[in-house]
Order: C-alpha cells, then structure tokens, then sequence
C-alpha cells in the first residue's frame, strides 16, 4: 500500500473531517452522530445523498422554507434583539420565537475551533488510524487517535451519542441543560449544570459546573451546544422571561415570586426579603431615592474624596463593559456633554464626551468631578438671609437679581440633581433653598428671553425661522429635572415649616392626593408676595413643559417623554385650582405664546419640536372656565404637527445653539407618532365638545382640524363625535356642530378617494347618514359634487341607492316635489356613474332610473355603447337577465347576444360558470322564435367548444318548438325544428365535430386510471352521433379511425371494443 502523507493538526483535522468538508454548509452536518465522524460530504444529487447529508428523510421530497423563517433567520445573524424591539412598537409572539430560534450558533465547526485547539506537535511519521504503518508508526498512529479522543469536541460528541445530554431549556437567548459523566473505574457519576448565552449565531458566555478554568470549551458545553444544533426541535424553547413577566397579571407575578424563593429559598430568600422590607418601608433609600440613582450617590455632600473616588472606579469599571445599557435605550445619544456646566468642571471629563453614547453611567461619572465647596452656593443652601442688593443688569449670569434673591446659574438638569441629591441625603431645608434658587433663575431667564425675542421677533417672523436654544428637553431627560423641583415644593406645601425636618417622596402619596390640602404655606424670604410653594411648583411644571425641546432619537426616549409628560400632568390635576393658580396659568399662557423659540408654543417652533397636544389639553380645561379667550388661543396654537408639514419652516442656521448644527441632516423618525397624533385628535376633540352652541369657536375649530390633522382616521373620529355630540337625545341637534361633522366627514372621503382605507364603506355610510340629519340639501350637495368625493360605485351603490329609499323619505318628511327633485338628482348622478364607469355602474343605474323612462332608456343606451368594448360577457348577462326580469325580452336578448360575443369556452371547461347564461340565453332565443335561435346558434358554435355544454343546448331546442310561448304569452302551435335543417344542423355538426376533437385531445395525455370515464364519454358522444341522420355510420368510423390511431393503447381499445364493437 502506498505511503499516506503527513496527518493535519488536530484542530484542522478535526475542523475538516469527515462530515464537515468545504462542500457542506456552515451549520449542516454532512453524515451521522457516531463518534468517528459520518458519512462524507456528498452533492445532493438525488434523494438518497440529501439523506446522507441528513437535510431529508429518504424517500421525501423538502419542502421550501416559510418566508418567516428567511426573514427570522436573516434578522438573528444581523440584528441586536433590543434593536429589532425598538424598531418595532410591538413583535407578535411568533416572530419573535422563530428569531429566537434561529439566533443560536448553527455551524459545528466553531463549536469545534472554540474547543479543541492543540499545540502539541505530532509525529511526523503517524499515520491514519486503520492503516497499517511500518514498526512504531503504527504506534504513533494509535497514540494520536487516543489523543484526539481525550479532546473536548471528541468527548462531547461521545456524550451526545450516549444520550447524556437532558433537560434541555432554551429561555430567549440562554440555553442550559444538563450533562451526565459517565462513571469511571476512579470516578463516581457526575452531573454538571451548563449554560450557555448566544448573540446573533455566536456563543457570548458559558458557565459549567464542572469548574473548567481553560479559555476553550469544556465536553459537557460541546455536547450541549451540539444537542440544540443537531436537535433544535427536540428543545423546549421560551421567550425571554421579562415578555413572559410582561403578560403575568398581578396574582401570577405574585404567585411566580413565592415558588421561585420556594425552590431556591437558600440563595434567593436572603435578597429578596432585604428587598422586600425596603420597598414596604416608606423612608427606607430605596423609596426615598427617585430620579438619577447614581448622581445622588456620588452627589452625596458629606462623600469623602477617597469615597468618591472608590465609587468613580466602580463606575467606570461598569460603564466599561460592552453589554452596560445605553441612557436612552438602545439608541446612542451624540449630544455634546452638558453636565458639567460650571467652571470647576468645563475642562473634565473630555474623554466621556467624545463617546459615542451615553450609558446610565456617564452622567454619574461626569458628576463626580462635581462639588458643593462654591462658597455661593453653600451660601444659597446653608442660609435663608443670602442676599445682595447691588444689582447689574448688564451681566448675563448674575449671582443675584434685582431684588437682591440668590440665583444659581448651571445646566439645569444637574442642578437639580444636587437638589435630588440634597433630599435623597437627608437636608430637605438645603434642598428646598437651592429649589427656589433655581426656579427665580428659571423665570428670570424666561422674562429675558421675551424681551429678547421681542426685539427680534419682526425679522424671525418675516424669516420664518427659528432656533432651538434647548438641545435637552427637561421633560423626559433622564435627570427627570422639573419633577425634582416640583416634588421638592409640593412636600413643603404639606409639612409645617417648624416640623420641616423629614420630607417623603411626593410620587409614592400620589393616590392620596385626593384628600390632601396643599396649603399656601407663608411665604418663603425669595418668593413674590401673595407666592407659596404650591404656586412655585405649579409655575416651574407649567415652564418645564411648554419648553420648546427637539424630539430625541430612539423609541426609548420619545416614550419617556410622552411618559413623563403625562405623569407631570396628573399630578397638577390633583391640584385644585383657585384664583391665585388660575393667575400663574395665565401668566404662563401669556408667556408661552409670545415666547419666540424658547416656547412650544411659540409663533414659529422648529420642525422636529416636541408637540404640545397633551400639555396644551390641560391648560384649555384649566383655563376655560376663568379665560376662554386665552385658552383657545394656546390650545389652536397647539394644534400644529410640523413633523408631517411639507412646508415646515426651516431652521436658522445661522445660530449657535440651532440643532441642525449639533445633529445635521436628521431625518424624523418619530415612533411615538401613532401616540401624538392620536393626542392632538383628543385636544381637537376637547374644543369641539366645548365649542358647542359657539358658532364662531367651532368655525376657528373647524379650520384647524382641516389645516393640521393629517390623519384621515383621526379626522373621522372627530367627524363621529361631533355628530354624537350635535345629536344628543336629551336636547335639540345642534345644527352648526352637524354642518362641522358634515365637513369632516367631507374632507375624509376626499383624502381616502384615492387611497386604500378597509372602513371606507363604513366612511360612505355614515356621511350619508349624517348629510340626511343636516337636511336635503345637504344630500342634494353631496350627489352634485360626487366625483370629488366617491368612486362611481359607492355613488350609485350606496350613497344614490340610500338617498332614494323610503327611510331616508320618510325621516326627511318630504313632501312630492321634494322628493322627485332628490330622486332626479339621484337618477343624474346615476348616469354620470354608468357613463365613467359601466361595468360596475350599470345595472345599478338602471334601476335608479326604473320609473323616468327617458333616463331609463340613457341608461340602456349607455349599456349598448359600453357593451362592444368594455364589458365583459358576465356584466352584459347579468344586465340581460335583469331586462328579462324587468319585461323586456328582446332587450334581453340583445345584449344576450352582445355578451356571447366575448365569450370562448375551450373543450375541457365543461365546469365553467358561463354555462348556465348560455344555456339561459339560448332558451330565451329558443321562446322568441325560429329567427332569433337562428341568429345566436353561430354564435354559440363559435364561441363555445365544449361538447357536452353544445349537447345539452342541442336537446333542449329539440324538446320544444321554437316560440313556443310568444311575446304575448299566447301558445305557438308551430313544429318541432328538423336536426337536418338549419339553424340545428350547424349546432349538431358543431357539437359532433367538438366530441371528435375533445376525444383526440383527451387521448393524448390518457392515463389507465381515467380510461372508464373516457368510455362513458364515447357513450354520451354516440347518442349525439345518432341524432344525425346517418350518424351510426359517422360514429362507426369514427371508432375505427380510434382503434387504428392508437392501437398502442391496447387496454383501452379493447375496453372500446367491448362496448362500441
């Protein structure tokens, strides 16, 4: 034999052996489970090599793969999971488990490469294992296959095939299982517990009982990893656990909390009733602590610097790994660094940065360069007599203002994380002091700002344009700023000022605030008179969400935004207001309306602004009862949604702070805008129902609507309740709110004439009932301009058809005149329906127009017009038989003949559904008489090929005589018509020519199976033969012509034989 050459390395010899060659697919396995590797890699060539490759049972034939699992299994190679669910609002649960299912690692080879790697050099004369090696090669050749087999991916392979691999659970993205070791002579039986984490087809993390401390896979993770890949099915798979929690209702999460400390009350009891105290105790760190947890920490005022330094090692350790969560969610937030904002920290932290996103841990990270040893603001904390009566107007960050009150100028939301922190440590004084600090800071910036833009206003209306000054909206930052402020001044409305020496957290007493009084408690030494901390806290709220601030990227952030904003706003709705509120609502409304760029509410906001739909509800409900004026005002301003303006105004450019220059090019991906759309319809809907009675209101209300809403959904919503509104039955229809409901019901079947929309019919319904409760001309408007608002076929179908029914009279009360002036409009449009479109208009023309003869005979005439060229034979039967039905025979019979024109029926379409008006046209020429049979046979003949469908006219017209029943229903004594005369003889030569071609047809692809039926056909053919005078003689040679033609078939002639001779 000859001599083999030199072995491979064993990690590439075990990479490329046998079963795993280049031909085969990353993942697939080219032959079986046995420990010395399988069959070799074959081409799939036929069935049995598919079978050896194990991608088919032997025998069957694969099926293609659904397109949910290409789309899923693309998706898993590529994509982060967190990616896909911010993307999409909501996965259906079998996408998700086919993503799941396909993100685990199908190619063994890694599972090999990641295992089994050697550096140990091998004999150079060893030989495969099997072959016979001269002297000691034979050795060498057993003692590296020996080796091989004490490998990892060996072992594993060995322990799969013993069936040692169990409870196999796959959960989201982690699989485990268990892996029994065999006992040895030396060693018990040993079971290790394995678990393996995946990504996107690689394997991210392995843990394994066995205490394996090499970098490689140990056998019990290899014969698990090959367990769910050469038997995904046989693995029980779940969803990640936090969708399973999502769907749990409170009894069930209840429930799942105390089996799991049941099962594993030794390691999980200690936690969670740690927990568990802390939570149910109200002053404990955990209820206490709200907003930046790790700002508070690091915060903290009395932190050593070693302490600080401890924990800013901590954080960046965190920060460092590559799974830490992102701030925003999945989405990178490219903003500049603004936490550190005062000159003892402008230059740090530059490395923080320039990263490219933000994680929960960066801000708490920047904030360690942070200190309280400012000696201002230890003044502001520590004292409530700091003040200072030399005031500068002509500096920008005063520490001071004109009424000598401290301010506190920095990046507001870290600012209010010293007043988090400041409470979260126990100083509720010192925090409430730098609170007010900041809120006088807040409202004299905004005064400034007015003035500011008051100068400036004429050039930026002319322009257009506008800049956005807040690149961090306060509402929805992370810091969660303005609910800081306003927890801080809400605890102090409840305390006595003398008792001030605890505070609770304002979120957690939330439900009770129903029965609490919040006081205007005395003044503070910095507040205006007649000013208390509830009024401070309702003035910071009010300016904190009409802040003009851009939509932040990602799903995450745009939710919290959404989220916190609503949270804000009830918990002002548990505030009663009274006439010292109502004034700051005012002021702020004021402000907010004329505050340029600064405001959401401003004259012009940039483009991709955070709409003001939700905030602006609750300012028109508070304000309308006190200033109605003024709360039309801000709520029709609000009412705008650039984002979806093709005429947006564009930005200033030319301004520092202009967000097109810190995020270029951004393009609005808005996934919260189902929410704020759905938000702005409710602010319109809330000023309807207010406006009612008010003609002029619902006019400005009306003309907003149509300007800003987009949605065609959305405005049918509104058009439905205005109409439930207008007519509600314990008062009189409000006629102006009918006419505003009409109005947007007219512009929805403008914006969805020429689109897709699955409620449109319920749309065309319900504008016609709503047209019938405004009045008739209403309806008379809308069947005169029906081309601008419905298709031809709603427009005869449902909108004329229910215009002219006895309900619609009768709830109009009508008189004659009225009623044949409506009915005339209805047979116009009618017409002009059948003209545009006559094949779906048609019929239902003709009978609008059944009692006007004049326009009874336009319609039929357009029937005639349209029947030559656009309508098919099924429309043109459908309108015969209706003319028939109607009393018009010959009609009927016309356009009967019209329809046989465009029809062609082949040999084998003896199933067709044009059979029974053919045969139904051909009785009706057969009672007209022998002239109208004469002039549809030819047409019949030349349309129709199917034998049996011309047999079975042939017999009806030989039952009875033609004409049989006149025009006038008298009995025709005429003769039966002769099968050797015209017009039948053309019918029963056609028919006998039909069953000749139809058996040569059906011969040339026969198979045995069908070879009975084929003789039963022979005998329907024989009977039509023999209705020809001379026909046993045609049917004779005919069978002759059969036998000698396919004297091949010899089974089926001699079947013919036996019943034909």
């Amino acid at each position: 034999m000859a001599e083999r050459g030199q072995l491979p390395h064993p990690a590439k010899r075990l990479c490329c052996r046998p079963g795993y060659g280049s031909g085969c697919r990353p993942g697939q396995r080219a032959g079986g489970s046995g420990s010395g590797g399988g069959a070799l890699c074959a081409g799939p060539s036929s069935a049995a090599a598919a079978a050896a490759l194990g991608l088919l049972p032997l025998g069957k034939t694969q099926s293609p793969e659904s397109l949910l699992d290409i789309a899923a299994r693309k998706v898993a190679e590529k994509w982060p999971f967190q990616r896909v669910e911010e993307r999409f609002e909501r996965i259906p649960e079998p996408v998700q488990r086919r993503i799941v299912y396909w993100s685990f690692p199908r190619s063994e080879r890694e599972i090999c490469m990641y295992s089994s790697f050697n550096t140990g050099a091998e004999d150079p004369a060893a030989g495969p294992g099997g072959a016979a090696a001269p002297g000691g090669a034979m050795d060498a050749a057993a003692a590296a296959a020996a080796d091989e087999n004490r490998l990892p991916f060996r072992r594993g392979i060995a322990l799969l095939d013993g069936g040692c691999v169990d409870n196999v659970l796959q959960v989201g993205f982690h699989l485990s299982g268990t892996v029994t070791e065999p006992a040895m002579q030396s060693e018990p039986e040993t079971v290790c517990n394995v678990a393996i984490s995946f990504d996107r087809c690689k394997i991210t993390s392995v843990t394994c009982s066995c205490g394996n401390k090499d970098i490689f896979y140990c056998a019990h993770v290899v014969a698990l990893s090959l367990y769910r890949i050469r038997k995904p099915d046989q693995v029980k798979l779940h969803l990640p656990i936090s969708e399973t929690l999502f769907q749990m209702n409170r009894d069930q999460l209840q429930k799942f909390v105390q089996y799991l400390i049941t099962v594993h009350h030794t390691e999980v009891l200690p936690t969670a009733q740690k927990l568990a105290d802390e939570i149910l105790s109200q002053n404990s760190e955990i209820n206490q602590v709200h907003g930046a947890l790790w700002m508070c920490i690091v915060l903290n005022p009395h932190c050593k610097l070693e302490q600080k330094s401890s924990w800013l090692k901590q954080l960046k350790k965190w920060n460092s790994v590559d799974v830490c969560p992102w701030e925003d969610g999945n989405h990178g937030n490219e903003l500049p660094n603004l936490t550190n904002a005062l000159p003892q920290g402008a230059n740090a932290n530059q490395d923080s940065s320039n990263r490219p996103h933000r994680t929960v841990f960066t801000r708490a990270i920047e904030a360690c360069d942070l200190h309280w040893q400012d000696s201002h603001l230890q003044h502001i904390i520590s004292s409530d007599l700091y003040t200072n009566y030399c005031y500068h107007d002509d500096t920008e960050n005063l520490l001071f203002d004109s009424q000598g009150w401290p301010l506190w100028h920095e990046h507001v939301p870290t600012a209010c994380a010293r007043v988090d922190a400041l409470r979260s440590h126990g100083y509720p004084r010192e925090a409430l002091r730098l609170a007010i600090a900041i809120v006088n800071t807040l409202r004299r910036q905004q005064q400034k700002q007015l003035e500011m833009f008051r100068a400036q206003k004429k050039d930026l209306l002319h322009r257009g344009v506008t800049s956005i000054t807040n690149l961090e909206g306060w509402v929805g930052h992370p810091l969660d700023p303005i609910g800081t402020l306003f927890g801080s001044l809400m605890e102090a409305c409840r305390v006595d000022d003398d008792s001030f020496h605890g505070f609770s957290d304002f979120t957690e007493n939330l439900g009770q605030c129903k029965s609490l009084e919040y006081q205007h408690l005395p003044a503070h030494k910095f507040l205006e008179e007649g000013e208390s901390y509830l009024t401070l806290a309702v003035e910071v709220a009010l300016i904190g969400l009409g802040q003009q601030r851009i939509m932040p990227d990602g799903l995450y952030a745009q939710e919290k935004v959404c989220r916190n904003e609503e949270q804000l706003i009830s918990k002002l709705q548990e505030i009663e207001l009274d006439d010292t509120l109502v004034k700051i609502f005012r002021k702020q409304a004021v402000f907010l309306l004329e505050g340029g760029p600064y405001s959401g509410l401003g004259e012009v906001i940039h483009r991709e602004s955070v709409p003001m739909h939700t905030f602006a509800k609750y300012l028109f409900t508070s304000l309308l009862p006190h200033d109605a004026e003024l709360a039309y005002k801000t709520a029709l301003r609000a009412m705008r949604l650039l984002v979806l303006e093709s005429t947006a105004p564009s930005g200033d450019l030319s301004r520092p702070h202009h967000i097109a220059s810190v995020v270029p090019n951004r393009y609005p991906r808005w996934f919260t805008l189902s929410h704020i759309e759905s938000q702005q319809c409710e602010l319109a809907s809330t000023m309807l129902t207010a406006a009612k009675g008010d003609v002029r209101r619902l006019e400005t209300v009306l003309e907003s609507i149509q300007k800003n809403i987009h949605s065609s959904s959305h405005i049918f919503k509104l058009a439905q309740d205005a109409f439930k509104i207008a007519t509600l039955m314990d008062s009189l229809p409000d006629i102006t709110l009918l006419k505003v409901s009409l109005e947007l019901g007219l512009q929805v079947m403008r914006m969805t004439l020429s689109t897709l929309n699955w409620r449109r019919r319920e749309m065309v319904r319900w504008l016609v009932t709503c047209a019938t409760e405004v009045g008739v001309y209403a309806l008379d408007s809308i069947m005169q301009n029906w081309f601008t608002l419905f298709t031809p076929t709603e427009a005869t179908s449902i909108v004329a058809t229910t215009v002219m029914s006895n309900s619609t009279i009768v709830r109009l009360h009508l008189d004659c005149h009225q009623q044949e002036k409506l009915a005339g409009s209805a047979r116009t449009l009618a017409l002009q329906c059948a003209m545009k479109d006559p094949q779906n208009c048609a019929l239902s023309a003709l009978t609008l127009c059944e009692k006007d003869h004049i326009a009874f005979e336009t319609a039929y005439q357009i029937v005639l017009d349209a029947a030559t060229a656009g309508m098919s034979y099924s429309q043109l039967f459908t309108i015969a038989r209706y003319m028939e039905h109607r009393g018009y025979p010959m009609r009927a019979y016309k356009l009967a003949t019209l329809a046989m024109t465009h029809l062609n029926l082949s040999y084998n379409q003896d199933t067709h559904p044009a059979i029974n008006d053919v045969l139904w046209a051909c009785a009706l020429s057969h009672s007209l008489g022998k002239n109208e049979l004469a002039a549809i046979i030819p047409l019949v003949v030349k349309s129709v090929k199917c034998a049996t469908v011309l047999s079975d006219i042939l017999r009806r017209c030989t039952l009875t005589t033609p004409g049989m029943v006149g025009l006038h229903g008298r009995r025709n004594s005429g003769k039966l018509m002769s099968l050797d005369k015209a017009p039948l003889r053309q019918l029963l030569d056609a028919t006998i020519g039909a069953y000749i071609n139809t058996t040569h047809s059906r011969l040339t692809h026969i198979s045995p199976r069908h070879y009975s039926e084929f003789i039963e056909f022979l005998s329907k053919a024989r009977e039509t033969f023999l209705m020809a005078h001379d026909g046993h003689i045609q049917f004779t040679q005919f069978i002759d012509n059969l036998k000698q033609i396919y004297k091949g078939k010899k089974k089926l002639m001699m079947l013919v034989r036996e019943r034909f001779g």
